[in-house]
C-alpha cells in the first residue's frame, strides 16, 4: 500500500490502533552498559484516547522504593516495567502500532526487546513487523522529504501549534535522567505520543500544516480548501441543472410527436377525398 491507503486503512481501524514512544537513558556510549535503559514506555489507544503508561518511577511507588534509591535498583525496576509493557502486547496481538522512526536496534521495537532479553532472560512477545506503521515515514511520503527542516518532530510541531509544555529534546531527556526526574522524562514521553496521535488525525483529514509539500499534496490542498468545495457544489448544481433540462426537453419532444403524425397524415387524407370526389 501506499501512503495515503495506509493512513486510510488506520482510519479504518482506529479501535486496533496503538501510538507508542518511549524514552531511555542515552543514546550514546557512556552507559553502564552496552544499551540504554528504558525509562518509560507510553502507548495510546486511538479508538479509545486512552493513554498506558510503562515507568520505572511508577514500579518503584509500587515497591515503596524511593527516589534516591532508584539508581541502586535499576535492573529490577526495569525488568519489571518491561514485564507488565510485554503482558500488554501480549494482549494486542491483533493491535497495529504507530510510531516514530521507530525502526532499529539503536532506537526502536528491537531496543526494547533487546533490554527485555538482558533483563529476564526471557524471549518476549513479538510485535509483528507488518503491524508497525512509521508515522515519520508517512508524512516524508505524503508531504515530501523536506516537508520541515531537520529535526523534524519538534519542527512539525511548531508549524501545527507549537510545541507541548512538557516536551523535551533528546539531550534534555538524558539531563532529566541523570537528575532522577522521572515524572518529567514520562510526561515528555506522553506529549509525544499525544502529539503523534494529532498527526496521525491530521494527516487523515488532510489537514496538516508543514513547511514545505510536494506538488501532489498541494493539489490535495488546493481541492480541499473552501473556495474549490464551493466551485464543486456549483457544477454539481450546474450538472443537475443539465440533467432536468435535458430531461424536460426530451419530454417535451415526445409530446409534439402525435401531432406531427397527423400533420403528416393529412396530405393523403386530402388526397382521397379528392379522388372520391
Amino acid at each position: 500500500m501506499d501512503a495515503p491507503s495506509q493512513v486510510k486503512f488506520l482510519k479504518n481501524n482506529v479501535n486496533s490502533l496503538l501510538v507508542i514512544h518511549y524514552s531511555c537513558q542515552n543514546l550514546n556510549d557512556n552507559n553502564e552498559g552496552f544499551s540504554p535503559r528504558i525509562t518509560s514506555i507510553a502507548v495510546f489507544h486511538v479508538g479509545s484516547s486512552t493513554m498506558h503508561s510503562f515507568s520505572i518511577h511508577l514500579i518503584a511507588e509500587i515497591k515503596k522504593i524511593s527516589r534516591d534509591d532508584i539508581d541502586g535498583r535499576y535492573d529490577e525496576l526495569e525488568a519489571v516495567m518491561l514485564e507488565d509493557f510485554y503482558r500488554f502486547v501480549q494482549s494486542h496481538q491483533d493491535h497495529y502500532w504507530l510510531h516514530w522512526n521507530m525502526t532499529n536496534i539503536n532506537f526502536g521495537f528491537e531496543t526494547i526487546e533487546h533490554r527485555y532479553r538482558v533483563l529476564t532472560d526471557k524471549t518476549p512477545p513479538k510485535v509483528d513487523d507488518s503491524k508497525k506503521y512509521n508515522l515519520s515515514s508517512l508524512v516524508s511520503d505524503i508531504y515530501g522529504k523536506d516537508y520541515v527542516d531537520h529535526p523534524k518532530m519538534p519542527n512539525l510541531m511548531e508549524v501545527n501549534g507549537g510545541k507541548p509544555r512538557d516536551f523535551l529534546t533528546g539531550a534534555e531527556e538524558v539531563e532529566a535522567f541523570e537528575r532522577k526526574e522521572y515524572l518529567k522524562l514520562h510526561k515528555s514521553t506522553m506529549c509525544k505520543v499525544y502529539f503523534f496521535n494529532s498527526v496521525f488525525h491530521k494527516l487523515s483529514a488532510r489537514k496538516l500544516k508543514t513547511a514545505r509539500s510536494n506538488w501532489r499534496a498541494k493539489i490535495n490542498q488546493a481541492l480541499e480548501s473552501l473556495p474549490a468545495k464551493i466551485l464543486a457544489l456549483i457544477a454539481v448544481l450546474y450538472s443537475v441543472g443539465q440533467l432536468g433540462y435535458n430531461a424536460y426537453a426530451a419530454i417535451d419532444s415526445e409530446e409534439e410527436k402525435p401531432s406531427e403524425t397527423i400533420e403528416q397524415a393529412d396530405p393523403k387524407t386530402n388526397n382521397q377525398k379528392q379522388s372520391d370526389a
